[in-house]
């Protein structure tokens, strides 16, 4: 009898384990850059490679970082939603295209409408790396010192939009 006590009890553990890790929203997955300066970096720009994007020339104010991909299937159900904010004017959003081709960005962009104020090119990817892109896409909101303040994994949709990132960008702008 008893050698099955403890066979049981690791049993029931790691049931309790996998009972709450089914129960997160993948979405919301801890990033350690909350709170902590973001990455800085220099990149091309997808319209036009001989510019710079220099992302510490954002500081003094609050942006939005998205990074998609032309063959991201998430980044275009997103799309929508990204053009009907930057029609608002209420927050910039910079673009990260993230190992994509350049030409098949700037199609994808003419196709389906262009909502960022600068787009920076990261071919091969190591930007999103210091930034812990996990996928496409992904949303940083950035407040006036350079801090990233919010993640949002997967595409933006209006409800977290509305619910998380456009009120923590109107507290931020009004420090």
């Amino acid at each position: 009898m008893m050698r099955y006590i403890w066979p049981f009890v690791a049993f029931v553990v790691l049931a309790g384990f996998l009972y709450v890790g089914l129960g997160l929203n993948p979405h919301e997955v801890p990033s350690p850059l909350i709170n902590k300066p973001a990455p800085a970096f220099t990149l091309p720009q997808l319209h036009d490679p001989a510019k710079q994007f220099v992302s510490q020339d954002m500081n003094g104010k609050v942006w939005l970082l998205n990074v998609w991909a032309s063959w991201c299937v998430s980044c275009r159900e997103e799309h929508p939603v990204l053009m009907a904010l930057a029609r608002q004017n209420i927050v910039p959003i910079y673009g990260l295209d993230y190992k994509d081709n350049r030409k098949d960005g700037e199609a994808w962009l003419r196709n389906g409408g262009d909502p960022y104020t600068v787009i920076a090119s990261d071919t091969e990817g190591r930007i999103g790396i210091d930034y812990g892109v996990y996928g496409v896409p992904e949303t940083y909101v950035i407040d006036k010192q350079g801090v990233i303040r919010y993640k949002q994994i997967g595409a933006v949709t209006h409800e977290s939009l509305q619910e998380k990132i456009l009120p923590l960008v109107a507290e931020l702008q009004a420090k």
